[in-house]
Parts: structure tokens; sequence; C-alpha cells
């Protein structure tokens, strides 16, 4: 009997050192696992994390980028305004002139376009209603300087201000918009100049 037991405690010896020795490899494969595991999930994390910076830091540029383009585009837009308003209240105050300063100014302007030959003036209804009593006679002598004639139709020009002069076939528009129209981009880098700096 004494014999049986001590097979049995060998088996019961080796059964326990079997046990101990697959418990062992069992937690030391965990380990392992565990410890691969956690440099997978750490690597997978740093990736993730990169990946997330550089998004938001695409995103963050590109909506920088968008508000300064809004911004630009109102500032623009806010000066475009302003210039065309400065040129509105220029072509107020010039027609709101006193007849006396109107016509002086009419006049300096008829007088750079004069040229010989027979030449027409042709003015507003509402210009040549208050038209001052000189007026004509002294556009005659600078035209008279000039080696041509000019006279002042009685029909009134389709404009609000300014004049048309014509000479024989060829007209030229000199109604306070139509100049305004013709150098409107020069006029425009001026207003900005003055208004803004040149900015």
């Amino acid at each position: 009997m004494a014999g049986l037991e001590d097979i049995l405690n060998i088996i019961d010896s080796q059964q326990k050192e079997t046990e101990s020795r697959i418990m062992s490899s069992a937690e030391s494969k965990v380990r392992e696992i565990s410890k691969d595991a956690e440099a997978k999930a750490e690597k997978a994390y740093n990736d993730y994390m990169k990946r997330a910076e550089a998004e938001n830091l695409h995103s963050y540029e590109s909506a920088c980028n968008s508000v300064d383009s809004e911004m630009k585009r109102r500032i623009l837009k806010c000066k475009v305004g302003l210039i065309d308003q400065a040129i509105a209240n220029t072509l107020a105050k010039l027609r709101s002139q006193s007849d006396s300063d109107y016509f002086a100014m009419l006049e300096r302007l008829i007088v750079r376009n004069l040229r010989s030959g027979s030449g027409v003036i042709s003015l507003s209804s509402r210009d040549l209603g208050r038209m001052t009593a000189d007026f004509e006679k002294k556009l005659s002598e600078k035209a008279s300087e000039k080696g041509g004639t000019v006279s002042i139709s009685k029909e009134p020009a389709d404009i609000q201000d300014g004049f048309i002069l014509t000479y024989g076939n060829i007209s030229e528009n000199c109604s306070f918009s139509a100049m305004i129209e013709t150098d409107r981009e020069d006029i425009k880098d001026l207003a900005s100049r003055e208004l803004f700096g040149g900015r």
C-alpha cells in the first residue's frame, strides 16, 4: 500500500509541478501579450494624436485664411463704398455751387477744350435758365484767342450738369458724370490715396 501511496504522491507532485509550469508559462505569455498590446495601443494613440494635431492645425489655418479673406473682402467693400460716397458728395458739391462759381468753373473747363473752328456748347435746361449774363461773351473771347468761334445752343442738352462741346460732327460729353466715368479708375485711385493713404 505504501508503494501505491508513493506513486500517487509522485503523480500528485508531478501534476502540481506541471500545473505550476503551465501557470508560469501562461502568466509569462499574458505579460508578454499585455506588454505587446500596451506598446501597440500607445503607438496607435500617438499616431492618432499626431493625425488629430495635423488635422486640427490644418482646420485652424483654413479657418484663419477664411476669416482673413472675409475681412479683406469687407474692408474692400467698405473702401469702395466710401470712395463712391466721396465721388457722390463731390458731384453734389459741384452742383450746389452759386451760379457765379458754377459758371466760372464751367468756363475754365470749356476753355481747356476749345480749339480752332466753330464750336457749339450745349447746356442742361437748368443751366440755360441760370446762365450768367457775360458767360457767352467770355467764351467767345477765349475761342477767338484760339482762332475759333463758339456759341451756346438755345436747345437744352439731355444732361444734368456740365456741357457738351460740338465741333462739326464731333461732340464731346463733358457733363460731370461723363467726365467722372471716363476717369473713374484714376479718380478712385486718387480718392483711395486721400481717404486711406494708398492702403
